[in-house]
């Protein structure tokens, strides 16, 4: 299985569960898995949704801020990858 780095962590919101990403490298959709990794995250989960602006959309362009439901916690800095299927 393949991975490619499409962005970074910059804030989690540990009330909501969620965690704001910037897309560096990447799109996203739902239905794509991610890979988070840092310090102390690493875990894999499936995109179920994604918002910005507080508005839900399903695919997100490189250069977008998302926000999104995290099933661990995560910290600013994390890197977001995109599992690729073989």
């Amino acid at each position: 299985m393949k991975e490619n780095k499409i962005g970074a962590v910059t804030h989690y919101f540990s009330k909501a569960g969620a965690a704001k990403l910037i897309l560096t490298d990447g799109d996203l959709k739902a239905g794509d898995e991610i890979h988070i990794k840092g310090h102390t995250s690493d875990f894999k989960q499936v995109v179920e949704s994604m918002q910005i602006d507080h508005q839900p959309v399903t695919e997100a362009k490189k250069g977008s801020d998302i926000g999104m439901k995290v099933k661990e916690q995560v910290r600013e800095h994390d890197v977001v990858y995109k599992v690729i299927p073989d």
